[in-house]
């Protein structure tokens, strides 16, 4: 999902006939990252990886998924990826922007979640419940901090604007290495004490707290501000031109809407409401 918020790839329209009937589907075929937890993995671990059962389960067919690191162009290699002669080999995207429109639809959203300051309740932090309570602390042990984020996100940007840059440690997005995952910063850094704290996209934060109860992890919510933009809508993809699989895809959103809630509590998933969704630049 990083890599998504991240970098928009601009791609060609498909033509209406790549067109894929709906009538006799005969399995959900989704483009996955195989390493990519909470979201996805290659053993169906994710959430997303949950709601794409619950969703084949009430189409009355089978999961398939089409392999590819979401970090490398993955909008073009999965859902627009065809060889002459050849079947696409995947349908649905499972999270994107709200709108995103890089050459394909975007579903109704499914949720809304924001960035989140994840940290060790017994450590540098202990104490701490809000993000006020964080800017509030003297600016002599504030300096002394470790804060990982992802370099050139939201951020970066809150830190920048608070003058406290010089405590951020930057971390790629896009890593090459296909074994490291969004989760790295917490699994790897943060709970081996090399960080104080991490903001990082909410999901990734709830996740790992509640897969690491021994670790302590408190989740705060970033509240988006004039120009830095924490919360997002988050939908799904087809091909642009599927129209009535598009419609299918939004019509097991609001029907299974309960039990994707329900999936995404159970990761840890901090949940806004997505009806007082802040638009980017606002207050």
């Amino acid at each position: 999902m990083l890599a998504l918020l991240a970098v928009a790839v601009a791609m060609p329209l498909l033509p209406a006939a790549a067109q894929q009937a709906d009538d006799g589907r005969k399995a959900l075929r989704i483009c996955r990252d195989p390493n990519n937890l909470p979201f996805q993995n290659v053993r169906g671990e994710g959430f997303e990886d949950k709601i794409a059962e619950l969703f084949a389960a009430d189409l009355g067919v089978k999961v398939e998924a089409f392999d590819y690191p979401a970090r490398f162009n993955f909008i073009r290699n999965t859902l627009r990826f065809k060889l002459p002669g050849d079947d696409f080999p995947c349908d649905l995207v499972m999270d994107v922007p709200a709108g995103f429109s890089q050459g394909t639809a975007s579903t109704r959203p499914y949720y809304r979640s924001t960035y989140a300051l994840a940290f060790p309740g017994n450590k540098a932090l202990a104490g701490i419940t809000t993000v006020e309570q964080f800017l509030a602390l003297p600016q002599e042990k504030l300096a002394k901090l470790k804060i990982g984020v992802i370099d050139k996100s939201p951020a970066s940007d809150w830190l920048a604007k608070r003058g406290l840059l010089d405590i951020g440690v930057p971390y790629r997005v896009l890593v090459a290495d296909p074994e490291q995952s969004s989760g790295s910063i917490i699994e790897g850094d943060l709970i081996a004490g090399k960080l104080d704290a991490v903001i990082i996209w909410g999901p990734i934060a709830g996740y790992y707290a509640k897969r690491y109860p021994e670790a302590d992890l408190r989740v705060v919510p970033m509240q988006s501000e004039r120009n830095i933009k924490f919360d997002y809508e988050i939908a799904m993809a087809v091909r642009m031109a599927d129209k009535a699989w598009l419609k299918t895809v939004d019509g097991l959103i609001e029907r299974n809407k309960a039990k994707i809630d329900a999936i995404l509590a159970d990761y840890g998933v901090p949940l806004l409401d997505p009806l007082a969704a802040t638009p980017a630049g606002g207050d």
